[in-house]
């Protein structure tokens, strides 16, 4: 039987232990005892990946102690629990992270001086845990730290995939994806704790028996079993010894081998169960395009959603019994989209199936305990399943979805008595050929709350997708604007930045961001700008030196920086970008170049492997920078470069030395955004349509300083009517003449027809994107961007009150509402373990 966390072995003395002193001497002695000892390293070792593994079980002791201390708090306080439940993680680097929030950057910089090393050049040794596809992610990565800053009690639950997001390398222009085995070299943050393995089950059949009171049992039999073995991974707030806990899930087999195959020697077959078990947690989202990738997805959905609740159900019982009468009003379950919406059946399943419960009780337990987030605008990005599917992998599941839809179309019947369109189209269960299970669906109906991410998305959510459902339960509909943590992406990314805004308003901002907007008045403060505006050019000389040494593309740190970096995605318009690059090299080659600005635009991110038309969107961003930057009469006027393998290490570089945020989504098709985010807090300008977040970020700074462009949401339903892009392009001569100059294949000479499939994408009435339509618009915005960048007092004062109004966009803010509105957790304050913790001034 799995072990609970209360089961703790205390040793005579134990407890009395001195916590580890947290000064450079310390962690001198610290790091060369695990350098010697445990590596077993000995002086003529040269590898620096040692002394990173060196540097990391010496800062993760200090994490421990903290960790520890903080769940002997959260059993004391005994108060309700929430729960992250999210099939991605995009953690990034760890070691950096974990010494801020410790207050340790001092004190490691003069060991490692000591010891003669650079810190710099060991942190570089880690590799990044990218166990995520992009922005809902590393959202949830950044809500984890804000959880562990606000000293609530949040544990996140996800899969450790053996691979993660694939490496992407760019041959010859076009995106070449490699593996990403993150987990090579082992990882020093992580803790196994094999003793709270759950077992989780696959196919077989049900039966289903009546007991002697009349209530009816049902049994899940002939099961394909796996096990679900936890690796915890700390979480440390900012400075408050708060160090929380995110659980990744890998998948074992039962027995490592068939034996009575391995003794009539087959070995292939003898171990073809265990294979068939790892790969569930072998990859980040595999590519569903066959069903056997449908099958796997599925099966990684389900495994997350049983192995967590049956952990959080182990712990219940251990401390509280088999009564879960009480069981909702101490514990919730966020779902990070439709992702994990198998918890809702499952939690029934568990409590009817294995504590005895009835359906009206279990049911009463499971929709006060699931709040789901919604992530996406996109009808097909709603994911469904298929129904035979479900039934092979999951029968007992499918009976009980099958059950809540029965009872779900009941109650909309009675509301609306015959109306059998609104019965088809609110079914969890989609009619068709094969009939498909609505996860989204299912999880709207399970749940006590749901979100969208912006005040724009939530709206277009309750007027749009879910309008159904919003006249059925407007009270369970809320917004909850995204945020990023201020930790990771300003103090840690821009030191420079932040310590220069600590030296005028202090270090609160750190953990309080709204403070940041007494830096405001400070714009029109030439000394505070001066030192601003010298912060942001030493940031553009290191990332001017990284797409050097990546792209190969000298960029002056002079020039205007445009930068959109993002998962490459049709609605995210990358296109939009690329055109507006043509339109600048055709006006340089026409010899249209008063009052020009150079311009360096770095466009970067991953295209989906199975996604035709991004991928070709990358190549051609990679033919339009050759033919820009090897053109001699271009020079440096225009610079074009595609960063190669997008991730969360390379945009703590990229995001301070940004001038210009391009955030070009069509409207209504963003959900919200975060890279924006980001972008504003370090000071650069947007450029965007008023769209997810961007909406709120015009708000907070004002339309001076911000470039607002194209067709608002209700502007593009509208024009979809009757959208006309050919007579568009007739009636613009700037946009006729960049599409002669891709139609001609000036991009492409010795590749004929390789980019008509964009060509008539452009072209197309039916474009969903509607490129053509926003493109005068965008250009008008991009002339005013390049005018403003040439007076540099006025530019810099705009990036000061950018940075300066960012604080609405902390993850700190956001997670205090989904608190106050959603989880309802009390704070738990864990007690120090030395009379002061260090200041760790910045």
């Amino acid at each position: 039987m799995a072990n609970t966390e209360t089961d703790i072995l205390c040793a005579p003395g134990l407890e009395d232990l001195p916590p580890l002193p947290m000064d450079a001497k310390s962690l001198v002695n610290d790091f060369t005892h695990h350098y010697f000892h445990h590596l077993g390293r000995d002086r003529n070792c040269r590898n620096i990946r040692y002394n990173y593994q060196a540097l990391a079980f010496t800062v993760r002791e200090r994490l421990i102690e903290r960790w520890n201390n903080t769940r002997y708090a959260y059993i004391d306080a005994d108060t309700k629990t929430g729960y992250y439940l999210s099939l991605e993680f995009l953690m990034g680097r760890a070691l950096g992270n974990a010494m801020l929030n410790l207050g340790l950057d001092d004190a490691a910089h003069r060991a490692m001086e000591q010891l003669g090393i650079r810190l710099e050049q060991v942190a570089e040794e880690e590799i990044d845990a990218g166990l995520g596809n992009g922005g809902l992610g590393r959202l949830a990565a950044c809500f984890l730290d804000s959880c562990a800053t606000l000293q609530l009690p949040v544990m996140g639950y996800g899969i450790r995939y053996e691979y993660g997001m694939f490496r992407q390398r760019i041959e010859n222009g076009r995106q070449v994806e490699e593996p990403d085995h993150w987990l090579r070299d082992g990882n020093p943050w992580e803790m196994e704790r094999p003793e709270y393995t759950q077992r989780i089950r696959f196919g077989g059949r049900t039966e289903c028996s009546r007991n002697d009171d009349g209530s009816l049992t049902h049994r899940w039999l002939d099961t394909h079993d796996i096990l679900a073995v936890p690796y915890d991974l700390p979480i440390p707030g900012y400075k408050n010894g708060t160090v929380n806990t995110l659980r990744l899930w890998k998948s074992a087999a039962t027995d490592a081998f068939d034996l009575q195959e391995f003794n009539a020697g087959s070995y292939t077959e003898s171990v073809a169960m265990k294979n068939e078990a790892e790969n569930i947690t072998m990859v980040l989202y595999p590519n569903d395009a066959s069903e056997n990738g449908k099958e796997l997805r599925l099966r990684q959905q389900y495994f997350l959603a049983s192995a967590s609740l049956q952990d959080v159900l182990a712990r219940w019982k251990q401390r509280q019994g088999e009564v879960f009468g009480h069981f909702a009003e101490r514990n919730v379950f966020q779902l990070n989209d439709t992702h994990p919406s198998c918890a809702v059946p499952e939690l029934m399943r568990l409590l009817m199936d294995e504590k005895g419960m009835g359906w009206d009780e279990a049911w009463s337990v499971t929709t006060r305990t699931m709040a789901y987030t919604n992530h996406t605008l996109l009808p097909e990005a709603l994911e469904k399943w298929p129904v035979p599917l479900f039934r092979q992998l999951l029968p007992r599941l499918l009976e009980i979805i099958l059950e809540i839809n029965a009872r779900f179309l009941a109650e909309v019947s009675s509301r609306w008595p015959g109306d059998n369109e609104r019965l088809r189209n609110m079914s969890i269960i989609e009619e068709g050929p094969v009939p498909q299970v609505r996860m989204a669906y299912l999880a709207i109906v399970g749940s006590f709350s749901v979100n969208g991410v912006a005040a724009l998305h939530s709206q277009l959510l309750v007027q749009g997708l879910f309008r159904d459902f919003y006249e059925l339960w407007p009270e369970k509909f809320n917004n909850k604007t995204n945020g990023v943590t201020p930790r990771r992406w300003l103090v840690k990314c821009n030191p420079g930045l932040a310590s220069l805004i600590a030296g005028r308003i202090g270090e609160g901002f750190i953990a309080d961001l709204g403070r940041i907007s007494q830096v405001a008045p400070l714009a029109d403060d030439p000394e505070f700008r001066s030192k601003w505006h010298a912060v942001k050019k030493a940031n553009k000389e290191r990332l001017a030196a990284v797409v050097l040494d990546q792209c190969g593309v000298p960029f002056n740190p002079e020039s205007l920086f445009d930068v959109q970096v993002k998962r490459i995605h049709e609605y995210k318009r990358q296109l939009l970008n690329v055109l507006h690059v043509i339109h600048l090299y055709d006006r340089i080659k026409r010899g249209d170049t008063g009052e020009w600005t150079n311009r360096c635009v770095l466009i970067g991110g991953k295209a989906a492997p199975g996604y035709h038309m991004a991928k070709l969107i990358i190549k051609l961003i990679g033919n339009v920078a050759k033919v820009v930057n090897e053109d001699p009469l271009v020079g440096d006027r225009l610079k074009v470069a595609f960063f190669p393998n997008y991730r969360v290490t390379a945009m703590e570089v990229i995001c301070p030395g940004t001038d210009l945020s391009e955030q070009i989504s069509t409207a209504g098709k963003e959900a919200s955004g975060t890279g924006n985010m980001k972008f504003m807090m370090n000071g650069a300008i947007t450029i965007g349509t008023l769209d997810g977040a961007n909406i709120e970020i015009r708000e907070e700074v004002g339309d001076e300083n911000f470039f607002v462009f194209g067709l608002t949401a209700e502007e593009v339903e509208h024009q979809r009517r009757s959208y006309n892009p050919a007579g568009i392009i007739a009636a613009d001569p700037d946009l006729n003449r960049v599409l002669q100059l891709l139609t001609s294949g000036h991009f492409n000479m010795f590749e004929a027809g390789l980019f008509d499939p964009i060509i008539q994408a452009i072209v197309n009435p039916g474009d969903p994107w509607m490129v053509a339509a926003d493109f005068r618009s965008y250009v008008q915005a991009q002339k005013r961007a390049a005018a403003a960048y040439l007076d540099r007092e006025a530019w810099t004062r705009m990036s000061i009150v950018n940075s300066a109004r960012s604080g609405k966009f902390s993850t700190d803010r956001t997670i205090a509402e989904y608190n106050e509105e959603i989880w309802r957790l009390r704070p738990v304050r864990p007690l120090p373990l030395v009379p002061s913790e260090p200041n760790g001034k910045l």
